[in-house]
């Protein structure tokens, strides 16, 4: 194992790498590394056929090759294959070549990966930055030059055991009575569930730590009395803060200068749900920690966790942008382009380059303009809150976040933003979890179902398959679009038989979770970090997960079943609510039959998983109480699930109990 820095300029803290004494290097010997005028330069000779792979949350395939990303955490809700980057920036890629490396670039601007797009054998990276660090590791397997960037970058974030239960949420759930109704919904209906998220309309007029008087006055009760039930409200919180004199957050950040400010001062201020609003600057240590005690009041209402969107953070767009939209209409006027011409233009005020320019932070590294720290934003938020929750609360608080950055994974998860219900983002959650996870998120799902558009019955039931081993398992839809609770559609009985599968495997779920946070490894990998077969090296629609499981899940409209590909034998597992079928299978292709209403992945050679009753909740799982499906032993990890300091036990489950 070898691992060497190359720091170039005055690079800023990111709070990425936990250790400091990786040897300093003058130079690589295989990568080529300049600076001039535009700003600082890398270039590296890639073999044919050498996978490429990590950036974690992006877009495209598992193999990186074939097209240029940028790492600039973006609010883009339409994930299609030509977008360059989405909410999160993980600058780090994993080469597969005879010695597997790592390449980190540390840096919190914007930075551009050409992977092999335009020079089919090359690789650049170019940043506008020149200060930036760059670290190299080198190990003897992919799996082991992960490991030794996870030290690198330090433990991950470990949930509550709540926070594997199933989630419904919505985008449009307004009323107290609609809560207990989802509620009552899936209880009646005998589904399993453990959390129901609130989104923005919870809030008075959207405002960050206030509730709707009319509607959630009582929402200490409305708590109290769905976590007897089994069900924890999971409330949203935005970056934004309302520019409102009348609001106590907003007059007292003000007061005492905690948002962030243009370059005279005054506060920036950009349009996002509640309209006009300030932006806490979370690079600022002491506005972090007010951010995070403005938390407590929801925690005294008996909510245990969170998650934080919007914090790129998103534009509508800003003020100063008013200006340039005023310039947008006047030109309109006198142009006979049409309306499209206009509408175009104005589109480009969301998220505009030119407001991430106009404001800046007080850090303790001096004062710093939001463009060149821009991908620290939302992770910052999330380790404000993440700080907080771990001064003032013995029990682990739930958290997860939109946007996100290395370094970002020791405070909270994350979910895979805003997708659409589209079958090309099944394939695309199978290229994301094992990259996020070698960045060191192992807390991530997506949103089971798809967020925008409209969804269909078969196409949540195959999101819900595929999903059965994410940690976070949420079904969530935008407003406007076709509602995905279970029982809205005809086939009730293969989602309550999904949703008892799903808590059936959460303790081996939560064993493998805790073993890659302690051992600092991945749950979702690659088949080519165990075969090294051209077939196996270019699947990307089949994952392993942990040591013991292999998952095929459909990923096409109308497939009634799959050709899956078995790099050596393997048991086919069949599992229901109260059967486990297995079928031994031989190397090679294979077509299986996958029924809406099974949860079906394969087992290896000599391995086995331990599986629990079926349950309505984790608070009536029984985790003392496994039986192993397989051969051989298992190792089972587990602790308390509650206590951020829970001792951990591990114990061998022999095949025979």
């Amino acid at each position: 194992m070898t691992a060497e820095k190359l720091t170039i300029g005055t690079p800023l803290d990111t709070g990425a790498v936990v250790i400091g004494d990786v040897p300093d290097t003058e130079g690589f010997d295989r990568a080529q590394v300049s600076l001039d005028d535009s700003g600082f330069h890398f270039t590296l000779s890639l073999e044919p056929g050498a996978l490429v792979l990590g950036l974690g949350e992006a877009v495209r395939g598992q193999n990186k090759r074939g097209h240029i990303y940028e790492s600039w955490n973006s609010d883009d809700f339409s994930h299609t294959e030509d977008k360059r980057s989405l909410y999160g920036s993980h600058n780090m890629l994993l080469i597969d070549r005879p010695s597997p490396e790592i390449w980190f670039f540390d840096t919190p601007g914007r930075i551009t990966f050409d992977v092999a797009a335009t020079d089919p054998d090359r690789l650049f990276v170019d940043a506008a930055s020149p200060n930036l660090t760059i670290y190299h590791l080198q190990a003897a397997t992919p799996l082991e030059a992960v490991q030794e960037f996870r030290r690198l970058a330090g433990k991950s974030w470990l949930p509550p055991l709540f926070a594997l239960g199933a989630a419904q949420s919505r985008w449009g759930y307004r009323t107290e009575t609609e809560f207990r109704e989802i509620a009552s919904g899936y209880r009646q209906l005998d589904l399993p569930l453990d959390m129901i998220c609130m989104d923005i309309d919870y809030m008075d007029g959207f405002r960050d730590f206030t509730l709707n008087q009319t509607e959630f006055g009582n929402l200490k009760q409305l708590s109290a009395d769905l976590k007897q039930d089994g069900i924890r409200l999971i409330p949203i919180i935005d970056a934004g803060i309302k520019e409102d004199p009348d609001y106590g957050v907003y007059r007292e950040g003000l007061e005492k200068g905690y948002f962030c400010t243009m370059e005279n001062g005054e506060p920036f201020v950009g349009a996002v749900w509640p309209g006009f609003s300030v932006f806490p600057d979370f690079l600022n240590p002491e506005a972090a920690a007010w951010f995070g005690r403005q938390y407590q009041g929801l925690l005294d209402l008996g909510i245990e966790g969170f998650w934080n969107d919007m914090n790129e953070p998103a534009l509508f767009f800003s003020r100063p942008g008013l200006d340039k939209l005023n310039r947008i209409w006047n030109q309109f006027q006198k142009d006979e382009s049409g309306f499209l011409s206009f509408e175009s233009a104005v589109s480009g005020l969301k998220n505009d380059p030119e407001d991430y320019a106009r404001f800046f932070h007080n850090t303790g590294q001096g004062r710093i303009c939001h463009e060149d720290v821009h991908n620290l934003y939302g992770g910052k938020m999330t380790e404000a809150a993440s700080r907080y929750f771990s001064q003032v609360r013995e029990e682990r608080t739930l958290l997860y976040s939109r946007a996100s950055h290395i370094g970002a994974h020791r405070y909270g998860g994350i979910w895979t933003g805003d997708n659409c219900s589209w079958w090309s983002h099944i394939s695309l959650l199978l290229a994301q979890l094992p990259a996020l996870n070698m960045a060191g998120f192992l807390y991530v799902g997506c949103d089971l179902g798809g967020f925008g558009q409209n969804t269909t019955e078969d196409l949540v039931l195959r999101f819900m398959q595929a999903s059965l081993f994410t940690p976070l398992f949420r079904n969530h839809s935008a407003l406007g679009t076709r509602r995905q609770e279970p029982w809205q559609f005809k086939n009730l009985d293969a989602f309550r038989t999904l949703l008892k599968v799903r808590y059936r495997l959460i303790p081996y779920i939560y064993s493998e979770l805790l073993k890659a946070r302690e051992q600092d490894s991945v749950m979702f990998s690659p088949l080519a970090f165990v075969w090294d077969d051209e077939i196996s090296r270019q699947c990307e629609d089949q994952l392993l997960f942990g040591q013991e499981v292999m998952i095929a899940p459909v990923t096409k409209q109308n497939s009634t079943g799959r050709m899956v590909w078995l790099p050596e034998a393997m048991t086919k597992v069949e599992l229901s609510e109260t059967d486990c079928h297995m079928t031994p299978m031989e190397a090679g292709w294979h077509w299986v039959d996958i029924p809406m209403d099974a949860g079906i992945f394969f087992l290896r050679q000599g391995k086995s998983i331990p599986l629990a009753a079926p349950a309505n909740s984790t608070v009536t799982l029984d985790r003392d109480h496994l039986k192993l499906a397989g051969q051989g032993s298992y190792e089972l990890w587990t602790d308390d699930g509650i206590h951020q300091n829970a001792a951990v036990s591990i114990r061998t489950m022999e095949a025979t109990t």
